[in-house]
C-alpha cells in the first residue's frame, strides 16, 4: 500500500478517508516532519468535514490510532491533524 510519494504511512489516511467521504477526489493529504514526528494534515470538501469528525470525534479519534499504530509498526511517530 504506498501514495506517490511512496509513504506507506501517508497511504493508510488516504485510502481510509476516501472511503469514508462522499467526494474523494477532494481529499488531500500533506505531510511533514517536525522533532522527528511526521505530522499529516488531511483536507476533505466542506461536506465531508463531519464525516471524518464522526460523533464526538469518535471517527477522527479511530483515524489518530490508526496513524499512531502503523507509525509505529514501521519504526516512526506520526500525528494526524484534520484541518477545515
Amino acid at each position: 500500500m504506498a501514495a506517490e510519494g511512496g509513504n506507506p504511512l501517508r497511504a493508510v489516511i488516504e485510502v481510509v478517508v476516501r472511503a469514508l467521504v462522499d467526494h474523494p477526489d477532494a481529499v488531500r493529504v500533506t505531510e511533514s516532519e517536525r522533532r522527528g514526528v511526521q505530522l499529516f494534515e488531511l483536507r476533505t470538501a466542506p461536506g465531508d468535514m463531519g464525516k471524518i469528525i464522526g460523533r464526538q470525534g469518535r471517527t477522527a479519534a479511530a483515524l489518530r490510532t490508526l496513524l499512531a499504530v502503523t507509525a509505529e509498526h514501521h519504526g516512526k511517530r506520526a500525528q494526524l491533524d484534520i484541518k477545515d
